[in-house]
């Protein structure tokens, strides 16, 4: 069974996102190599997004604004899934246009192939919580920015059942951050 890593970028207050949307934050971790992003994508074929974040990335990613970045061809040459209620189609630029799925069972098909490397979910914030709560994530992987916000949108469900998870991985990342990973307790 393939693999489903959810990566993130989030405060140490464990937010996704200002009360505004704003991910001004990022900027808190200096420089963001990428080398252990391109490493991650070696073991990756296929990009899973929800509709909001996939309007965001088809506006940057598979444009001329994203050629300097050392990830972007690698990017956009993954197989592309849209979780959406809403899209009818996810062009992605001069590539392959992205499949559009409707539910969870969907992604539970596609994590189910017998072929293909692991599937990579940025973002996504309300998808990564339903996948979480019906068991599909298989790596939480948490690049925390040395910022409080006090507020905003939570990378994580409220409510329900407890998820119990265990450490993978913590080390400094960036200039000021840490990167942890955490795998579903078994």
């Amino acid at each position: 069974m393939r693999r489903l890593i959810f990566q993130e970028y989030v405060t140490l207050d464990g937010f996704a996102a200002g009360p505004d949307g704003g991910l001004e934050f990022f900027d808190s971790i200096g420089m963001q190599p990428d080398d252990d992003n391109l490493e991650l994508l070696d073991s990756v074929d296929t990009m899973l997004l929800g509709a909001e974040t996939y309007r965001l990335f088809a506006g940057f990613w598979p444009t001329e604004a994203s050629a300097g970045e050392p990830i972007a061809a690698k990017l956009n040459a993954l197989r592309l899934v849209v979780v959406s209620t809403t899209l009818q189609s996810a062009p992605w630029g001069n590539y392959e246009p992205g499949l559009v799925v409707r539910d969870l069972d969907a992604v539970r098909a596609l994590k189910a192939e017998q072929t293909g490397k692991d599937i990579i979910l940025w973002g996504s914030i309300t998808l990564f919580q339903s996948l979480l709560r019906a068991g599909l994530v298989d790596e939480v992987q948490l690049r925390i920015c040395p910022v409080l916000l006090g507020n905003g949108k939570s990378a994580f469900p409220t409510g329900g059942s407890p998820v119990r998870l265990d450490l993978i991985e913590a080390r400094p990342w960036g200039t000021a951050g840490v990167l942890v990973r955490y795998q579903p307790a078994s």
